[in-house]
């Protein structure tokens, strides 16, 4: 199902006017601080009522100011993940996660609290108090007591802002494994070009309360002229497949048919896999490198150039592999007299791709999860 969201509010000093549609998978809202992303997502739980507005899930209508309708926070079937996970310190875990079971209402639940806390990792945890947790596992805590209300639509406001990378890179993976089941529409709220690339399907940008662009991830992030975190943020997805281990600790993939070699990976061949090559990693070359130690070499065309005010300019090129972007000098565009059109390689070194932006690839369809397929919408339930 589809989130459709129309909005209109009016602050002291901020107004925000947007309308977007979010899709099956994870819809991430970018923006600075400031920018309206939170706002956005309390009116969609329910914690908000805007001066005018319009949200659906499907055929379903949460808001329609127009009309009257209004439903209360409790019967909108929205799991909401904090930033700061908000769990009851005086409840244990188990608790903390059987609590959302009462949002039900009377509906058969379709996932058992032991296929939650095992997908989560936290069956260990259940008899602790928040107190003793890390903040990586009050985190899954958080996302498992979301899923255990059994959601038509899954909030997060920028859910790890408050952890480390380490703690970060243990989450993702659940995120990621609740956007490929591609039950329920996830509106993920972030201002990490990291998580946006690793995560997103769809993006939505917002600034100063308007959206300023919308549309599938790959599609915008691969946009030479998009970099709404700066051109230093720039960089392209790209989608690969793993093709094999090499005796010498490079794993070999297999993108589009081309070859690319990262450092060892974990897992088994065959496995999709979507990469972020950051803008700022990618070196062009008119003809092929014969006496260079980069491995990752990928022939392509120059599609599009963006020159923004300074000395630098971003090109897009389309490979084999897909699009890639490079973040090179104005100067050095005109003395490889690169054009639309123009025939040149683009150099990756293999280290440049980090490991925070090597991620599982898209299914091509819904794949099984755990995850329900929503049930009928019944708001008086």
């Amino acid at each position: 199902m589809t989130l459709s969201i129309a909005l209109t509010h009016r602050f002291a000093d901020f107004t925000l006017d947007v309308a977007f549609d979010a899709p099956p998978g994870l819809t991430v809202l970018f923006g600075r601080s400031g920018s309206g992303k939170t706002t956005v997502v309390q009116a969609v739980a329910g914690l908000l009522t805007p001066l005018k507005g319009h949200i659906a899930i499907g055929e379903h209508t949460l808001l329609d100011t127009e009309r009257g309708i209004n439903l209360p926070a409790h019967r909108r079937r929205a799991g909401y993940v904090f930033q700061d996970a908000r769990l009851f310190p005086h409840l244990t875990v188990q608790q903390n996660l059987t609590y959302a079971r009462r949002f039900l209402r009377g509906r058969t639940p379709s996932t058992s609290l032991d296929e939650i806390t095992d997908m989560l990792g936290i069956a260990p945890l259940l008899s602790r108090r928040p107190a003793t947790l890390s903040g990586g596992e009050k985190a899954r805590v958080a996302l498992g007591r979301a899923l255990l209300s059994e959601p038509d639509i899954l909030l997060a406001d920028e859910p790890l802002a408050a952890l480390d990378a380490a703690r970060k890179a243990e989450i993702l993976p659940y995120f990621e494994t609740l956007r490929d089941a591609g039950r329920i529409p996830i509106l993920y709220v972030s201002h990490d070009m990291a998580e946006v690339a690793r995560l997103a399907t769809t993006l939505i940008t917002l600034d100063a309360g308007r959206v300023t662009a919308q549309g599938p991830a790959a599609d915008l992030l691969s946009d030479p002229a998009f970099h709404p975190a700066g051109p230093r943020e720039a960089g392209a997805l790209i989608e690969a497949t793993i093709a094999a281990h090499e005796s010498d600790g490079l794993t070999r993939l297999d993108a589009g048919g081309a070859p690319l070699f990262l450092p060892g990976l974990s897992q088994a061949p065959g496995t999709r896999l979507r990469l972020r090559i950051a803008a700022q990693d990618v070196m062009l070359a008119r003809t092929r490198p014969t006496d260079s130690s980069a491995l990752n070499i990928l022939a392509g065309v120059v599609r599009e150039i963006h020159q923004g005010d300074g000395p630098g300019a971003i090109v897009a090129l389309d490979t084999q592999a897909g699009r890639v972007l490079a973040r090179i000098t104005k100067r050095s565009v005109a003395a490889l007299d690169l054009a639309p059109g123009t025939a040149c390689h683009a150099i990756v070194k293999s280290v440049a791709i980090a490991p925070e932006s090597v991620a599982p690839g898209l299914a091509p369809g819904l794949s099984p999860g755990l995850m329900p397929t929503a049930k009928p919408f019944a708001p008086n339930a």
